[in-house]
């Protein structure tokens, strides 16, 4: 028996634990030694103790069974399939997922920055990275990442990673340098992903610092969950949806959505909880300042109405989304797990399953498969082996 059981699922949340020379095989020569490697070289005992488990796995019988026993509780670099790609496969088969969104995790701190060609080479080396990563399974969905500062870099950036293969791109959730995410000249990105049936997503750590370090300096230092100090802690959890909440409701209020009416997005690892007092904050909004903003008198619908046709947003374990559903409509949520990351529990199924009591079948299959269908497209879903998935209708 699968984790998953007899049910549908598809996972919106994954990542990969890049080792430390992930992107070298696709960075291009002249960048490689401006990578920054500081992050990688202080973690190296880490990464050669999970590459000394992986290798004990792959053969020894005995401890490949005790891993596959200890498949949610083990995180990390040390969890199975963590950046292994063939053994990711082996998670999915024990998961019974009929698919999973997969993100990076650390390989953009090497290149992030004003760097523009460091930015931009090292994002296409981490597209195709990616790409090569979940290229073994039809049923992993690579991320790009796509940083929208330059727009002529950011369409040619998407094109290369959606040519190679990514099924969603993610946008950091913050101004794109000194224009708004839906200025004209962005036009041509957010055209593209439309054209090719592609999702935009934002994901945490893509709004820059959470908060200001200035309100953990209270004489009363805490520790964040996994034991240090540079992970999120409680204040820091309280400011992870601002950034997503500003950037889709720009995107919403600057019309992007009525030019663009297929484009579709994520809200990814940030929670949900907050959405439905969001969609009533959007909708205030427009009462308030639609007699004097004329953008927003163009708007052919109420911005809650864009946000329950374009977007969907995945609940960490433990909200409520039977509460959240009842709100906001059933057909903006989604399951995720956030393998091998230690937020998603080592039991996230039970967790959602505890919070969903009285939410009907149907519903419940919108929140563990059909909205991850109708983000990703069918289009996608026709790549998996097997018959997919239909969306709801």
């Amino acid at each position: 028996m699968t984790y998953a059981g007899t049910r549908e699922i598809l996972d919106a949340d994954s990542h990969v634990m890049e080792l430390a020379g992930f992107l070298d095989d696709f960075v291009e020569p002249g960048l490689r030694p401006r990578l920054r490697r500081g992050a990688t070289e202080r973690v190296e005992p880490v990464l050669a103790k999970a590459v000394e488990r992986a290798d004990a796995r792959r053969t020894d019988a005995a401890q490949a069974a005790k891993a596959e026993e200890r498949l949610l509780r083990d995180k990390g670099w040390y969890a199975m399939g963590a950046f292994d790609a063939e053994e990711r496969r082996r998670v999915l088969d024990l998961f019974g997922f009929g698919g999973q969104l997969v993100f990076a995790t650390f390989a953009t701190t090497l290149f992030a920055g004003r760097d523009l060609d460091l930015l931009y080479g090292g994002s296409h080396a981490q597209n195709l990275a990616m790409a090569e990563f979940c290229a073994v399974d039809d049923r992993l969905f690579p991320v790009a990442f796509v940083p929208l500062v330059d727009p002529e870099r950011a369409t040619a950036t998407a094109r290369d990673a959606i040519d190679a293969g990514c099924q969603a791109v993610m946008v950091p959730s913050t101004a794109a340098g000194d224009r708004a995410p839906t200025h004209p000249d962005l036009d041509p990105f957010w055209d593209l992903l439309c054209q090719a049936d592609v999702p935009f997503v934002l994901h945490v750590g893509g709004g820059g610092r959470l908060l200001d370090r200035a309100f953990h300096n209270n004489d009363m230092p805490v520790p964040d969950h996994l034991g240090g100090g540079e992970n999120v802690r409680s204040k820091d959890f309280l400011a992870i949806p601002h950034s997503p909440e500003l950037f889709l409701g720009v995107l919403i209020y600057d019309g992007l959505f009525d030019r663009f009416p297929r484009l579709r997005g994520g809200c990814i690892e940030q929670g949900a909880a907050w959405v439905p007092s969001w969609l009533r904050h959007l909708d205030g909004a427009l009462r308030s300042f639609k007699r004097t903003e004329e953008p927003l008198q163009r708007l052919t619908k109420k911005p809650s109405e864009y946000a329950k046709q374009h977007l969907k947003f995945t609940p960490f374990p433990g909200e409520p989304v039977s509460w959240m559903m009842d709100q906001a409509g059933a057909d903006l949520f989604m399951f995720s797990t956030d393998y091998p990351h230690p937020e998603g529990t080592t039991d996230p199924l039970g967790k959602f399953e505890a919070e969903l009591d009285g939410v009907s079948d149907a519903d419940r299959d919108r929140f563990y498969a059909g909205n991850f269908v109708e983000l990703v497209g069918e289009k996608a879903m026709a790549r998996v082996n097997g018959d997919p998935v239909a969306a709801p209708a």
